[in-house]
């Protein structure tokens, strides 16, 4: 059966740029024709400003749960190893459907914030106690279904995690949810595939968790299992991390990884945060993306990613909403450039150049980095991105009677969306075609946030058992 759909707006971002009375007609999820300067027919769902949906490159979606419960200062310094053992605490209690309901708000939150597809880097793998589930899949399988109810799209990143340390060290009690061995890992990624074969569009990639928690064998056997498809991992994040890589190896994470492995366009690496030049250098010589999520390096203090000189040498980023503690693609880009503004005392720093506008430049930075990575090896790898004819009809459409977009034009739009109002500022969203949001609410915003509020309450109520 042929799903058609013809959505006209008064303005859209094209991939040349700005245009006016922009029509998109699509079949089964997929842009068929662009038409510019055309008047509405009567058939046409009309809007006002459209958006190419963005890419979020890493989610860790249960985590969604325990934003907000972890802003008290233990009795030592804060940081994110102390962050680390409260989110230990929180995922021992959580069983499958409380995991399902979880991740579908914080799908059902992303599609409402402006992020149409996800990378989902999922290493919550076994049963409370670490008991191995029957099926390896198991809790891949309620990633898929959180996906398929909200719409959302999806490439899912199964991770390996067997260590707690550089160099093999054990894993200690409070990750037996996540260890395997590479035997038990390759089912579940193979699990992973046959779960995701009934939603359209979706994709497997891998995830080796972090250098930390592989061994350099077990990384190259976990990167033959992508297939060609995307590798995601967590990368220099810490300073510690970095510290003890080189007590480890005599060299720093990137460094290490970046001589022993075939990094290429189809790598993530996640965080990225303490970097060296030299570094940054010859990420952006194999075309990988750094997946930078703003948020939630902000919130566990993890330093601040060079990114101004990291795109001078023509670095590609994608963005990523990480604990999803908040989720509002604006913000996170917000968050990226002022960051920079405060490290640098300037503005405008990751504008490309004089009369550049900060926003468009972030805007389009996000989604072609973050298309490279979650459409790598999928079946719409092919296709083209944003609002051109072959590309999936992933559209958010904003408020132009917003305060924040009021009298402005082109990239004003983007500015002001970015700079000054936020997911407010949403109206509409569609995903592969089908209309997921409407002003600026999840269809089932209603039931997902019921079951999640029960979820909630057994989750709280088990940690006083």
């Amino acid at each position: 059966m042929y799903r058609m759909a013809s959505l006209w707006f008064e303005s859209a971002l094209l991939p040349q740029g700005w245009a006016r009375g922009v029509r998109l007609s699509a079949t089964d999820g997929y842009i068929e024709r662009v038409t510019e300067n055309a008047a509405p027919a009567p058939t046409d769902e009309r809007h006002a400003i459209a958006l190419p949906g963005l890419p979020n490159v890493h989610s860790h979606a249960f985590q969604r749960g325990l934003a907000g419960l972890t802003e008290r200062r233990g009795p030592g310094d804060d940081s994110f190893w102390s962050w680390r053992e409260l989110m230990y605490r929180f995922v021992e209690h959580i069983d499958p459907d409380e995991f399902e309901a979880i991740s579908a708000l914080a799908f059902a939150e992303m599609l409402e914030g402006g992020f149409t597809h996800v990378g989902e880097f999922h290493y919550l793998h076994h049963d409370r106690g670490g008991v191995p589930f029957a099926d390896p899949g198991e809790l891949a399988g309620r990633i898929v279904a959180a996906a398929r109810h909200t719409g959302i799209g999806l490439t899912l990143l199964p991770t390996f995690y067997a260590h707690s340390g550089f160099g093999g060290t054990a894993p200690t009690t409070r990750q037996r949810r996540f260890i395997n061995d590479p035997e038990r890992f390759a089912r579940i990624v193979e699990a992973s595939r046959k779960a995701v074969r009934a939603l359209a569009g979706a994709g497997v990639g891998v995830a080796p968790h972090s250098l930390r928690a592989v061994t350099p064998e077990e990384l190259s056997a976990v990167v033959q299992l992508a297939h060609g498809g995307a590798i995601h991992i967590h990368i220099a994040e810490q300073t510690r991390e970095v510290e003890e890589c080189v007590a480890w190896s005599g060299r720093r994470p990137l460094e290490w990884l970046l001589e022993r492995e075939a990094v290429d366009e189809r790598w993530c690496l996640v965080h990225a945060t303490h970097a060296t030049a030299a570094e940054l250098a010859g990420v952006a010589s194999r075309g990988a993306v750094v997946g930078l999520c703003p948020l939630t390096e902000a919130s566990l203090g993890d330093g601040i990613f060079p990114a101004a000189a990291f795109l001078a040498q023509h670095g590609r980023i994608g963005i990523g909403s990480d604990s999803n503690i908040l989720l509002d693609a604006a913000e996170e880009l917000r968050t990226l450039e002022y960051s920079q503004r405060l490290q640098r005392r300037a503005r405008n720093v990751l504008a490309a150049g004089a009369g550049a506008s900060t926003g468009r430049c972030l805007f389009e930075g996000a989604l072609a980095g973050g298309r490279q990575v979650l459409q790598a090896g999928t079946p719409a790898a092919g296709r083209a991105a944003g609002l051109a004819p072959g590309a999936p009809l992933d559209v958010v459409s904003l408020a132009a009677a917003h305060p924040a977009l009021l009298e402005r034009r082109g990239d004003e739009i983007l500015d002001s969306w970015i700079f000054a109002g936020g997911r407010g500022v949403i109206d509409c969203v569609w995903r592969a075609g089908v209309k997921v949001v409407s002003n600026g609410r999840h269809h089932h915003r209603d039931a997902i946030l019921a079951r999640y509020a029960r979820a909630l309450q057994r989750l709280r109520a088990s940690e006083t058992t």
